[in-house]
C-alpha cells in the first residue's frame, strides 16, 4: 500500500495529475495506492486533479477526501469520514472517530453550501499570496503553497530557530505548529487565518527578527 497525500502536508507542495499517474503506472497491480486529497479544494492549478479518474478507471486505487478543509467543519467525527475506511491500517497512536448522526448532517450542510466554500478558497487564495510575498521580505523562507498553510523555514542561528520564534508567538498568544515530527526542526505551518491574524503573526515576526538582529 502506497498512501501519497496531494497537497502535501506540511509542506503544501503538490504533484500534477500526469506525475499522479505516471506513479501510478509503475506500481505492481496488487500495490493498493491512496490519494489523500484533503486540501484538494484550495488548489488552483490547471495541471493538478484530486484523482478521482483513477479511482474509477482503476482497481488498485483509493481517494479519501474531508469536508472540514475548505467547508470550516469541525463537527465531532468530521475526520472519521476520511480515516475509518483505513482502520485495519491506523497507526497505534491514531484514534479513528465513529461520525454521529448530527455530524453527518451537520457535514452535508456544509458540502451543500457551495457560496460559503467558494468565499473560503478566494479568501485563502488572496491571503496565502500575501502570506508568502510578506513573510519572504523578512528574509525567511517559505516553501511555495497551494493549500490552506504555508511552511516557514528559520535559521539554525541561536536565538532566531524555530523554537525561538515558536516561543516568541505563543508568548503573544500566536499558535503556529511544529513540524519536528515531520523531520523539519528549523521550520513552523502556518494556517491562513483571518485579516487580523494574518497581519498580526507577520507583524510578531518581524518584531522577532528585529528583536534578534
Amino acid at each position: 500500500m502506497l498512501f501519497l497525500a496531494n497537497p502535501n502536508n506540511p509542506t503544501g507542495t503538490c504533484l500534477s495529475f500526469d506525475e499522479v499517474k505516471r506513479l501510478h503506472r509503475g506500481l505492481p497491480g496488487h500495490v493498493l495506492l491512496v490519494l489523500d486529497a484533503a486540501y484538494a479544494e484550495y488548489v488552483r492549478r490547471n495541471d493538478y486533479e484530486a484523482g478521482i479518474e483513477l479511482v474509477a478507471t482503476s482497481e488498485n486505487v483509493v481517494m479519501c477526501r474531508t469536508s472540514r478543509k475548505s467547508t470550516g467543519w469541525r463537527a465531532c467525527g468530521s475526520a472519521g469520514c476520511r480515516t475509518r475506511r483505513c482502520r485495519r491500517c491506523h497507526q497505534p497512536h491514531s484514534r479513528p472517530v465513529n461520525v454521529s448522526g448530527a455530524a453527518i448532517a451537520a457535514g452535508i450542510a456544509a458540502i451543500e453550501d457551495i457560496e460559503h466554500q467558494e468565499r473560503s478558497r478566494e479568501h485563502n487564495t488572496r491571503w496565502l499570496d500575501w502570506l508568502t510575498q510578506e513573510i519572504g521580505k523578512l528574509g525567511l523562507q517559505v516553501t511555495p503553497s497551494v493549500a490552506n498553510f504555508v511552511l516557514i523555514h528559520f535559521p539554525e542561528t541561536k536565538g532566531r530557530t524555530a523554537k525561538d520564534a515558536d516561543a516568541f508567538l505563543m508568548a503573544r498568544g500566536l499558535i503556529l505548529r511544529q513540524t519536528t515530527a515531520y523531520k523539519l526542526p528549523n521550520a513552523l505551518r502556518m494556517s491562513v487565518g483571518t485579516e487580523e491574524a494574518n497581519r498580526l503573526v507577520v507583524g510578531a515576526l518581524k518584531e522577532f527578527l528585529a528583536k534578534t538582529a
